[in-house]
């Protein structure tokens, strides 16, 4: 896997579990354009309901906490209602569930971040529920946007990233189980990587 060497203070620490890291760079060719990508892929980033066509495998929709689709960039404290391939979780009602937990914005000297962290949660409908996530809610993904100089980086980084193997139903245990499995043997990377390559593709 691939690491980075600043904003570590960005991410959760690693205690449990597997982690992962995708990071993605591009060089700009004056300050003027690399303003200029590192807003853009911003932009990109908080405009969740598009991921899906960027990073070609899952779809994700931004959902009030009354469970209603909705169409802006994502906030704090916002849902998002993932769909990935194959079957759902009975208590995600057919998805996996992640709130936005803290979006950040970073300017010293000359470089930029921006990162927006995301955990597990339960169905926005139950908010004291189960988990509903193939992960438990132990696991953080922070997406960065950073700009160091001519150089822009875009990044995911997983954390505590635990099979949620905690639930009642048989069949959620079962299918978090197999999703997670596939999670840690690295299957969720080509999918992140897809996607921080879309955020600074021109």
């Amino acid at each position: 896997m691939e690491d980075s060497n600043n904003g570590d203070h960005i991410l959760p620490h690693q205690t449990v579990g597997s982690s992962i890291d995708v990071i993605e760079k591009r060089m700009a060719s004056s300050s003027l354009e690399a303003d200029f990508i590192f807003k853009r892929a911003t932009e990109r980033l908080l405009n969740v309901n598009n991921w899906g066509k960027l990073a070609e495998v899952s779809s994700f929709q931004i959902i009030t906490s009354k469970g209603l689709a909705i169409q802006k960039n994502v906030c704090e404290k916002d849902y998002i209602r993932i769909d990935i391939p194959g079957p759902g979780t009975h208590n995600g009602m057919g998805y996996d569930w992640v709130q936005v937990e803290k979006i950040e914005d970073f300017d010293s000297n000359d470089e930029k971040i921006f990162a927006m962290t995301v955990r597990p949660c339960p169905h926005p409908l139950e908010p004291n529920g189960e988990t509903a996530h193939f992960l438990k809610n132990t696991a953080t993904s922070t997406f960065i946007i950073r700009k160091n100089g001519l150089q822009i980086l875009a990044e995911e980084h997983g954390r505590n990233e635990e099979a949620n193997t905690d639930v009642i139903k048989l069949f959620d245990k079962g299918r978090n189980f197999a999703v997670g499995l596939a999670a840690k043997m690295g299957l969720s990377y080509p999918q992140w990587k897809n996607l921080v390559k879309a955020f600074l593709a021109d």
